[in-house]
């Protein structure tokens, strides 16, 4: 196989005039300059408008209006017939009905998925450029494949990346390590607008990136699909068979076919004398990577990493004094972009043979029946639904008796009934592979020793009751119930809407933001055979002299958010609190601030700016951690301090802080923000309930250090995560009275993503783990299982006229623990009201 470098330089132009090299149409070479974002649409539209080979399809928009692409490229014949094509692999894993009548193999390449791993999307120009052009070796490619490229999925991210490059980089280039232009500032440009990880999003789909991917990978579920990244800079080349632990639902073709690839890549890379590992790190397990989901979707799912990152730019030195420059970078990923392409040509009538039997074979899965308990919350089952019909998992609706399965909540074997309204996913379905993994109760791990977290059952982050069972249940389609408008009444003394989803936060949002006056009830109220429970929303006719015709006014809201209201005449309540009584408590619109920037966890940040503009759709103002000292906080009501370090905030800064919330604000403190508060005069949080347990535990660490330190080297690491929880779901105690549980009952699962302790307040300990068995789903150390007994997730300090909520592990973790959501809400909207 040629190498990238001799393709640019001794290819003469005048061959291809119609369809220019990636050279003559920028006008520089691949690796002499960044590309931005619409060069790379300009090319990608050139070969498309130019070449019989090539298809272009735009299917989306980034947050900040890039547009995403695809090319689809293949010959002249395949595009012809790509439709085709594309049904007959979907009939091929049973998703349409019928036989396929072709055998050509969809290769799907993904490029840039973190925006300052910036070669790949320049090394997809070489790829496409090579496989067109006339007199490749590579033409023949195209009659045996459908080849897909992404371009770049992470458009945003590369040109903020791409732009502080142009702007910071010296010319020429300095491979200083020191030199500005490998120091991106705060955020950098790995994530997207929002400042999510893309390459953590895929089966969530929080995203629009994401959202629009998927919706038309599902339409085409490839046999191959890689995902070309960058790591440090001093790192050789890392590509398939990946590292263990593999999740046990991998087929062995899979496992072996990673193995087929990697030889063949290693044979290109040895002829070159480049470095590169395989088997290390990178695991397939944890279900929302670019290699993971789409293993479990049948592919043969792989992820490619060059050394570079955000920190290596048009070249640097490295620590043995070699460089390397964006052009290595670029041949590398070239080199395996071809050499996958081959393979899988080579291999095609295996690949769609196993590919048809990954989708045919059901009967190895565990459980064959998840069965999700109706709690009445119709908006959280429609949620998920919509969520399970972006996957492509089928569900529907049954009735039983004596069913045995896994119980979710205690961990245990048992026997549980089935009623119309439960939600029911058998696996007897196309997806069921994919369904099995992303509801298992519990994974099975063959080496602690991952890359990420080790829990994310479907049910525990939706907050939902859930059996896994063996028996293999039927199903039937089950009609969802349709929203019936409202009319208006002749007059109400006021409206009450339910409260508990994010459905009715967001309708709260709307009212606030409409200036419509709201109360809350702090207690349960019974009005007319009516039950309305704590927090509810009361919209009294009295509250709201200003708004002209309140009644009409009210009911199109409501009727815009699908909100279904009860109309009450009276204020005397039959029980609870009347109306006018001080446990109705009015609710002040609060104005929000956000601390960013500097000493802030990025990705936490960007998930709380994602949830306010996106899903709660109500204002915040994002305040820099280098000015917060400027800025005036009486004007904000509640400030949100996410996870971080918060290294440029001082004694002075902190006081700040304090001060105003003595004086009435309210703090929201989050993850790695409380070690801020933890153990200092700002706060009374501390790591133990008091001297004698902070005693206790010291001379249990001692003990702890002193048989680490007789720990063989190789053993080290395993020593060490004795005492870490990389994700893990445990069972917490609620208190529901509290207006920070409002919406909840007395229990919810909260994901861990670390192994911070905290120990229980003083008072308003709102959610709690009790026991080391509190322990759901995922792997946690030794060490940390023991620490997490009788520790705080969940709490409310009063300080003064305000109050701080502490909030130990992130509701707002990658946006996918759904059912964390609207405490975050309690926390901004409710409490100290």
């Amino acid at each position: 196989m040629k190498t990238l470098l001799s393709i640019l330089s001794f290819l003469p132009v005048v061959l291809f005039a119609q369809i220019q090299s990636p050279k003559d149409f920028l006008g520089y070479g691949l690796g002499e300059k960044f590309s931005r974002h619409h060069q790379v649409v300009d090319y990608y539209k050139h070969v498309s408008t130019n070449s019989e080979k090539v298809t272009l399809q735009q299917y989306g928009m980034t947050y900040e209006n890039r547009p995403l692409l695809l090319a689809y490229v293949s010959s002249q014949k395949n595009l012809e017939n790509l439709e085709n094509i594309r049904l007959d692999n979907l009939k091929r894993a049973g998703i349409v009905e019928g036989t396929p009548s072709t055998n050509i193999p969809i290769i799907w390449l993904s490029y840039n998925v973190h925006g300052n791993e910036s070669s790949s999307t320049e090394a997809s120009m070489a790829t496409i450029y090579e496989l067109i052009r006339d007199g490749s070796d590579k033409n023949d490619w195209l009659e045996k494949a459908v080849i897909v490229i992404d371009p770049c999925i992470n458009p945003d991210g590369r040109d903020r990346y791409v732009n502080f490059f142009w702007q910071n980089g010296s010319q020429p280039y300095n491979p200083d390590p020191n030199a500005l232009e490998h120091n991106e500032p705060w955020p950098g440009g790995r994530a997207n607008h929002y400042l999510f990880d893309l390459n953590r999003d895929w089966a969530w789909q929080t995203q629009i990136e994401s959202q629009s991917r998927i919706k038309v990978y599902n339409q085409w579920l490839p046999q191959i699909h890689v995902d070309f990244h960058e790591q440090g800079i001093n790192s050789p080349y890392y590509f398939a068979p990946a590292a263990q632990p593999y999740h046990e639902l991998l087929t062995q073709f899979q496992r072996d076919f990673q193995e087929e690839i990697g030889r063949n890549h290693a044979k290109y890379f040895d002829e070159n004398n480049w470095f590169y590992f395989t088997k290390q790190f990178f695991d397939l397990l944890y279900p929302s990577y670019g290699d993971t989901y789409p293993s479990y979707n049948g592919a043969i799912g792989m992820t490619y990493e060059q050394a570079g990152h955000g920190r290596a730019g048009l070249g640097i030195i490295k620590q043995e004094g070699d460089s390397l420059t964006l052009k290595d970078r670029i041949a590398h990923h070239y080199t395996t972009g071809l050499s996958t392409i081959e393979i899988a040509v080579d291999n095609s009538d295996r690949l769609l043979n196993q590919f048809g039997r990954f989708f045919g074979d059901n009967t190895s899965l565990k459980y064959k029946t998840f069965v999700l308990k109706y709690d009445g919350n119709m908006d959280k089952f429609r949620a998920l639904k919509s969520w399970l019909d972006d996957q492509g998992i089928e569900y529907g609706s049954a009735t039983g008796r004596g069913v045995k399965g896994y119980d979710y909540k205690t961990g245990r074997e048992t026997s549980f009934s089935i009623s119309s309204n439960d939600l029911v996913i058998n696996m007897n379905q196309p997806k069921a592979t994919l369904a099995q993994i992303l509801m298992e109760p519990q994974t099975k791990l063959v080496d602690s020793v991952t890359y990420d977290i080790t829990a994310w059952g479907v049910p525990y982050a939706y907050g939902i009751q859930a059996y896994a069972s063996q028996q293999m249940i039927t199903v039937k389609e089950s009609n969802p119930k349709a929203f019936n408008p409202a009319v208006r009444p002749n007059k109400a003394y006021a409206f009450v809407s339910k409260w508990s989803s994010m459905d009715d936060a967001r309708f709260l949002a709307t009212l606030l933001k409409a200036d419509i006056k709201v109360r809350f009830s702090q207690k349960p109220m019974t009005n007319k055979g009516q039950f309305f429970d704590r927090g509810s929303l009361i919209i009294a006719k009295r509250d709201n002299k200003a708004v002209s015709d309140f009644e009409s006014t009210i009911i199109e809201l409501s009727n815009k958010h699908k909100r279904s209201l009860s109309v009450i005449q009276t204020g005397f309540m039959d029980a609870g609190p009347d109306i006018g009584s001080s446990e109705v408590r009015y609710l002040k619109r609060p104005k929000i601030a956000l601390l960013g920037g500097n000493g802030t966890s990025s990705l936490a940040f960007g998930a709380t700016w994602h949830f306010m503009e996106q899903e709660l759709e109500y204002p915040v103002t994002i305040l820099g951690t280098d000015y917060f000292s400027r800025v005036n906080l009486s004007d904000y009501g509640v400030v949100i301090m996410q996870s971080g370090w918060y290294g440029s905030f001082g004694e002075r800064e902190m006081k700040k802080l304090m001060d105003w919330v003595s004086a009435g604000g309210k703090l929201i403190a989050v993850d790695g923000a409380l070690n801020k508060l933890k153990d200092t005069d700002y706060s009374s949080l501390s790591a133990h309930v008091n001297d004698a347990a902070k005693k206790a535990a010291e001379k249990e660490d001692t003990e702890r250090d002193e048989k680490a330190r007789l720990v063989a080297f190789e053993n080290q690491e395993r020593e060490f995560i004795k005492g870490f929880s990389p994700g893990a779901i445990y069972k917490v105690k609620m208190d529901k009275t509290h207006p920070l549980a409002f919406g909840y009952g007395d229990l919810y699962y909260t994901l861990k993503t670390g192994s911070r302790r905290v120990a229980y307040l003083d008072g308003n300990n709102v959610g709690i783990v009790v026991a080391k068995e509190d322990l759901l789903s995922g792997f946690a150390g030794q060490y940390a299982k023991e620490d997490m007994a009788e520790s705080l997730v969940f709490g409310v300090e009063n300080k003064g006229r305000g109050q701080i909520v502490h909030i130990v592990d992130n509701p707002l973790f990658r946006s996918f623990w759904q059912n964390g959501k609207l405490l975050m809400v309690n926390a901004m909207f409710f409490v100290g009201q």
